[in-house]
């Protein structure tokens, strides 16, 4: 019953995204913000230097077709804490949560504070604002591609490089 209220709220919020004229007020409007951001730019920059986790927040079928290289599935409707605390034991390390748009991040990024980590960043924008910049993802063999998984058609407007997946 909560995940098809989740689903539910995201298609509303889905179809709110086409009256959103800009990411910001997207974000603005969904996110409280309790998760401090993190540009993609940032990331980047911490990703080179291996001094960073990044957790894909998305549904498995989206992190399938593609991921920020060396993200670690985290999972949204099937997110648990305990297995997150298996692959990361020193909750003082920096953590990165992404998902399409950085608001599903931001409540998995809540669920993980509560488990005790202490340095969690949202990724500002998500995956797309990481691909509409150029920075590059993988598929599941851990190859280059410019598929995204777009969610849905209304999410998919902020997508801006590269091929939309909605399978």
């Amino acid at each position: 019953m909560k995940l098809r209220f989740v689903y539910i709220m995201l298609f509303l919020l889905g179809i709110q995204s086409y009256a959103q004229e800009s990411l910001q007020q997207l974000l603005e409007t969904y996110n409280t913000r309790s998760i401090p951001y993190i540009s993609v730019e940032e990331l980047r920059m911490l990703q080179l230097n291996d001094e960073v986790y990044i957790l894909d927040a998305r549904e498995l079928e989206e992190f399938e077709v593609s991921r920020i290289n060396g993200a670690l599935y985290a999972g949204f409707s099937d997110f648990t804490s305990e297995l997150i605390s298996e692959r990361i034991s020193d909750t003082d390390q920096t953590i990165v949560v992404y998902c399409s748009l950085g608001i599903r991040s931001e409540e998995i990024g809540e669920k993980l504070r509560k488990a005790g980590y202490t340095n969690i960043r949202n990724l500002y924008g998500g995956i797309f604002e990481w691909k509409n910049k150029g920075f590059p993802i993988i598929d599941s063999e851990g190859n280059e591609t410019e598929k995204v998984h777009s969610f849905s058609k209304a999410w998919s407007k902020w997508l801006t490089n590269g091929e939309k997946v909605y399978e």
